[in-house]
């Protein structure tokens, strides 16, 4: 359903304003139960994935790319604004041509997510957007099964997350933990291997873990600077590092994680 609209004040586009504010979004994104998808790429994805289109924001010159996503989803409000329009509305230039605003999908059980997974990645308190949507991508491309987060974990649905990931946070089945006493037992009682990656003189080398490593994996990934806290490490079984050269001790998260799937992948 095309509808065009020539104001940047048109209540219609109240999912789009002010996208560069991000404590605005996480707000409204969560609570009000949407998130945003964009670019083609990104928004055809979600539509495979099952999540349901709310309207569409987009330039003319993207309507014949965009609109044949939307065939099965007919009622879907598609407004067509000009470049300074969106610019307005959004609070940046779009130039990855639409926008999307989705409902989101419901939180799956923790169970229902890694019931069939042989190795996931457990995101503790990572509250960088863009290495959120990287470790997803790294899931997705290596080989994870599944991606765990806790609850100060940024939000995978975030538009920033989203695209980094190239919109693999919808094909990654994903869900959010609780606090580690209730989480470390429950992975526990899943048959996962809680592996925590960090420094630690005790700690087992990737790939000498790799060797024989467990059926089930979970593996630990804490944020830049501060790494696993003491409650993640304690819940583990293992604590796994991987072998560092030319005088450095770590890898940015989502390397880390990249390097740590694909040692661990199911071969």
């Amino acid at each position: 359903m095309l509808i065009a609209i020539d104001t940047a004040d048109d209540p219609r586009l109240a999912d789009y304003r002010d996208l560069t504010d991000v404590a605005l979004r996480r707000v409204r994104e969560p609570e009000g139960g949407l998130y945003i998808a964009e670019s083609a790429k990104v928004i055809a994805r979600a539509l495979r994935a099952g999540h349901r289109p709310r309207s569409v924001l987009l330039q003319e010159k993207w309507l014949d790319e965009v609109r044949p996503l939307f065939a099965e989803h007919p009622e879907t409000p598609i407004y067509v604004v000009s470049p300074q329009v969106a610019e307005v509305v959004t609070g940046y230039a779009v130039h990855r041509g639409a926008l999307a605003a989705m409902h989101r999908p419901s939180v799956r059980e923790v169970a229902d997510v890694v019931a069939d997974a042989r190795l996931i990645v457990v995101l503790e308190d990572i509250v960088d957007h863009t290495n959120v949507g990287a470790v997803f991508r790294a899931a997705a491309g290596l080989g994870a099964d599944a991606v765990l987060v806790t609850p100060r974990c940024a939000d995978p649905l975030y538009r920033r997350s989203v695209r980094v990931s190239m919109g693999t946070v919808f094909q990654v089945p994903w869900t959010r933990l609780p606090a580690w006493d209730v989480a470390g037992p429950l992975l526990h009682d899943l048959g996962f291997h809680r592996a925590a990656l960090a420094l630690s003189d005790s700690a087992v080398a990737l790939d000498d873990f790799a060797a024989s490593r467990p059926e089930r994996v979970a593996l630990f990934l804490g944020a830049e600077g501060d790494g696993l806290s003491r409650r993640a490490l304690a819940a583990a079984d293992t604590v796994v590092t991987i072998p560092m050269a030319g005088g450095v001790d770590s890898l940015n998260v989502a390397a880390a994680s990249a390097v740590a799937i694909w040692e661990l992948r199911a071969r």
